[in-house]
C-alpha cells in the first residue's frame, strides 16, 4: 500500500542567505543575491561578470579545521543544511531503524573546486604533493556520505548526477523510496560549488551565462531581454518522513510531497526541445500521481533560468501540460534572485515551494519589465502574492534533456 509522503525540516544556504527564514525574508522583499566579480583579469573586455555567490558561511559550527581541510565545500554545505534541517524537523531519526533512513543528495559537477586546485598541484608540483583527499574530496557522491556518516543513517545513500534537475530529482527519488515502504524518512536536496574562474568559463564560452554587468538586469527570467543566467552556488536539503510517523511524532509540516515526474528529451546535450514535450510529460507525470486535475495546479515554481531557449520553451510545456489552464497559473522564477544553483537549485526551490505551500505566499519573479510575447503566461512580475496554494509544482531541466518535477500540496489536517 502507498504511504504518504511529508517535508518535516528545511535548511538551506544561498546566495540570498544561509538558513530557510533568511532566503524566505530577502525572497519576499525582493533582494537578490548578486554581485559583480572579477574574472579573467588578462581580458578588460570581460574582466567583470555577476555571480551569485554565498556569503559568511561559517562551517566551523560542524567542522573543525582538520575536516575543513579534509572536505570540499559541496559537503560543508551538504552537512551543514541536514543538520539544520534535522534540527528544523525536532528529529535526530534515533527512534527508526538506521537502515530504513535514507540521504539522497544531488550535485551537478562535485567537487570541481578540488579537482582544480588539485590539478594545478599535480602539474606544478608533481604527483607526490597531490593530496591523498583528493578523490574523497571531488567525488560528488561524498555529500550523501559525510551526511550518513554524521547521522549514522544506513538506508539507500546516493548521489543522483542529472545536471540542473539532481536536486529536484534527488527528492523525487526519496519521496518514492518512502512511498512505496522502502525507507521511513530521508535527507533529501542537492549542493554545489562554481565559484571558481575555470568553471565560470566554461558556461560562459557555451554562451548559456548572462553578459550583463548590471546586477540588477543580470537575471531576469521570462524578460524579452534576457541573455542567460547568473552563476551561482549554494544547498538546499528536505527531511521527507512518512505521514503517520511525522503525526505520531507531532511534527511540523511544511506541505505534503505527492507527486513527481521524470523524463528526458532525448533531443540535445544543451538545448532544450523547443516543443517542449519533455518538461510538459514531467509536470502532467507528476501531478497525475498525485491523483490531482490540472485544474488543481495553481503554482508553478519554475526552473526559469534566464536563457532563451529555456523560458520560451518552459512557457510552451506549461501550455501542453495545462491547456488553458496554464493562464490561471501563478509561476515564478527563484534564479530571479538566486541565480542558477546548477545541481543545488532543485534542492533550494524546493525549499522554497515549501515555504510558499505552508505560508501561503509566493515571492515576485524580480527583474522582469519588458514583456517577451513567447512567455505569455502569468509570471508574478508586481510583488509578493498571497495565495491559498491547492498545488504547486517545482520544475528543473538539466543539460542532457533531464527533466524533473515534484508536486506538493497544503497538508489536508
Amino acid at each position: 500500500m502507498d504511504r504518504r509522503v511529508v517535508v518535516t525540516g528545511l535548511g538551506a544556504v544561498t546566495p540570498c542567505g544561509n538558513s530557510p527564514e533568511e532566503l524566505w525574508e530577502n525572497l519576499l522583499a525582493g533582494r537578490h543575491g548578486f554581485e559583480l566579480a572579477p574574472w579573467f583579469a588578462e581580458q578588460e573586455s570581460e574582466n567583470l561578470n555577476v555571480v551569485a555567490r554565498v556569503k559568511n558561511f561559517d562551517p566551523s559550527e560542524y567542522f573543525d579545521k582538520k575536516e575543513q581541510r579534509r572536505s570540499d565545500i559541496i559537503v560543508q554545505y551538504a552537512v551543514y543544511c541536514s543538520l539544520k534541517a534535522l534540527e528544523d524537523a525536532g528529529t535526530d531519526f534515533k527512534d527508526l531503524d538506521p537502515f530504513r533512513v535514507g540521504t539522497i543528495i544531488g550535485s551537478g559537477i562535485g567537487g570541481i573546486h578540488t579537482t582544480e586546485e588539485e590539478l594545478l598541484t599535480y602539474h606544478n608540483k608533481g604527483n607526490k604533493k597531490v593530496s591523498v583527499f583528493t578523490i574523497t574530496k571531488m567525488i560528488g557522491n561524498m555529500a550523501a556520505g559525510a551526511v550518513a556518516i554524521r547521522m549514522g543513517f544506513k538506508g539507500s545513500n546516493m548521489c543522483v548526477t542529472t545536471a540542473c534537475a539532481s536536486g529536484t530529482q534527488s527528492i523525487g527519488e526519496a519521496f518514492r523510496a518512502i512511498k512505496h515502504g522502502y525507507l521511513d524518512a530521508a535527507i533529501a536536496g542537492g549542493t554545489e560549488h562554481s565559484d571558481i574562474g575555470f568553471c565560470f568559463a566554461s558556461f560562459n564560452n557555451m554562451h548559456a551565462i548572462t553578459r550583463s554587468t548590471d546586477v540588477n538586469r543580470a537575471s531576469i527570467p521570462f524578460d524579452a531581454e534576457r541573455g542567460g543566467f547568473v552563476l551561482g552556488e549554494g544547498c538546499g536539503i528536505l527531511v521527507l518522513e512518512e505521514y503517520e510517523h511525522a503525526k505520531a511524532r507531532g511534527a511540523k509540516i511544511y506541505a505534503e510531497i505527492c507527486g513527481y515526474g521524470s523524463t528526458c528529451d532525448a533531443y540535445h546535450e544543451t538545448s532544450p526541445d523547443p516543443e517542449g514535450a519533455g518538461g510538459a510529460k514531467a509536470m502532467e507525470l507528476a501531478y497525475k500521481e498525485a491523483g490531482m486535475s490540472p485544474e488543481e495546479i495553481n503554482y508553478i515554481n519554475a526552473h526559469g533560468t534566464g536563457t532563451k531557449m529555456n523560458d520560451s520553451t518552459e512557457t510552451l510545456a506549461v501550455k501542453k501540460a495545462f491547456g488553458d489552464h496554464a493562464k490561471n497559473i501563478a509561476i515564478n522564477s527563484t534564479k530571479s534572485m538566486t541565480g542558477h544553483l546548477l545541481g543545488a537549485a532543485g534542492g533550494v526551490e524546493a525549499v522554497v515551494t515549501a515555504l510558499s505551500v505552508k505560508n501561503g505566499k509566493i515571492h515576485r519573479t524580480l527583474g522582469y519589465s519588458v514583456p517577451d510575447p513567447e512567455c505569455d503566461l502569468d509570471y508574478v512580475t508586481e510583488g509578493t502574492r498571497e495565495l491559498k496554494i491547492t498545488g504547486a509544482l517545482s520544475n528543473s531541466l538539466g543539460f542532457g534533456g533531464h527533466n524533473g518535477c515534484i508536486c506538493m500540496r497544503p497538508i489536508d489536517d
